[in-house]
């Protein structure tokens, strides 16, 4: 059988060694050796002795998750294989994480990562007012997450001479060092002639970086998990 369906850049190859690579723009492709954590549901193939098991947040992180709809919904993966991940087509990245190294990500963009990382989920100071989530996931460490959005992020840096205001429906984190609050870009008169549909954006001030996705984010499915 011949097709260009079977070209080397669509072939799964065996794994050399343990971890998370790109298979491709929209998977990520993790040799499993031990355990490792990823979002309830993203699983789309696996290979060899692998059990996934729903991952539960603690109270709290239950309880945030309840109030705003935001929150890390995970499995975990143990065993010995390759399993690969992906979510409604989105592209993926990786971010290698050194020891000291801290980024906050919205949970929605959130696709796996290593068991050696840690999270929490916190509040975003001045989100409570935005349209966005309220609860942050905060990422310590060393190791691999593999994160996802709609369409190629863009990367704004963001300096103490000029800070930036982004839409909370389309960030995806930023670099946790950053202090947030409220920006109010619109002004009364323009409010009460029925907006502009852009009022209110998290400032980020600091020294650091800021990435967005070039849409705003879309209603979630409801999860069957």
């Amino acid at each position: 059988m011949k097709s260009d369906l079977f070209s080397s850049e669509n072939m799964a190859q065996q794994a050399t060694a343990p971890g998370m690579t790109l298979q491709n723009a929209k998977s990520i492709k993790y040799a499993v050796n031990g355990e490792m954590y990823a979002r309830q549901g993203s699983m789309i193939a696996f290979r060899g002795d692998l059990q996934f098991e729903r991952k539960g947040q603690g109270l709290g992180g239950l309880l945030k998750r309840a109030v705003t709809g935001e929150g890390l919904p995970l499995m975990a993966v143990r065993g010995q294989g390759e399993a690969w991940f992906a979510h409604e087509a989105a592209d993926c990245f990786i971010v290698d994480m050194e020891q000291g190294d801290v980024l906050t990500v919205n949970g929605r963009n959130v696709l796996c990562f290593d068991a050696t990382l840690s999270y929490e989920i916190k509040t975003v100071k001045g989100g409570g007012m935005t349209g966005g989530g309220v609860f942050n996931s905060i990422f310590t460490g060393y190791g691999k997450l593999g994160l996802m959005c709609e369409g190629h992020p863009i990367v704004i840096p963001v300096t103490p001479q000029q800070p930036v205001c982004v839409d909370t429906d389309a960030v995806v984190g930023w670099s946790a060092n950053l202090t947030t609050s409220l920006h109010r870009s619109q002004s009364l008169g323009s409010m009460v002639r029925g907006g502009s549909g852009e009022a209110v954006q998290l400032r980020l001030d600091g020294e650091g970086f800021v990435i967005v996705r070039p849409s705003e984010v879309k209603p979630e499915k409801p999860s069957a998990n």
